[in-house]
């Protein structure tokens, strides 16, 4: 695959770039450059070989879902937080109808 002058143009204009005529010229070559690289990126025998997300296999550590580990920013205050609403409605924020 090798792009034109048209091409790099139009993804220049797609991206909201400015670009000259002669930095149009100028990006040709080294977009073919970097595409034919990618071509041969393709050509790689990878039979066998796992991908990867991550060059270091990394573990997450996780921690117990558990919704009330702190008083403070645990789950079940609804109540507590509804007393400060002005308006409560079926254990939510009661808020003026904006939409008719």
């Amino acid at each position: 695959m090798s792009v034109d002058t048209a091409t790099v143009a139009k993804i220049a204009s797609l991206a909201r770039i400015k670009v000259s005529e002669a930095e149009l010229g100028a990006m040709v070559p080294e977009l073919n450059g970097i595409l034919a690289w990618v071509e041969q990126l393709g050509e790689v025998d990878v039979t066998g070989i796992e991908p990867m997300t991550a060059v270091i296999p990394n573990k997450q550590r996780l921690r117990d879902d558990v919704v009330n580990a702190d008083p403070l920013t645990g789950g079940d205050m609804r109540d507590a937080v509804l007393a400060n609403a002005p308006a409560p409605e079926h254990g939510f924020f009661g808020v003026p109808k904006v939409i008719e």
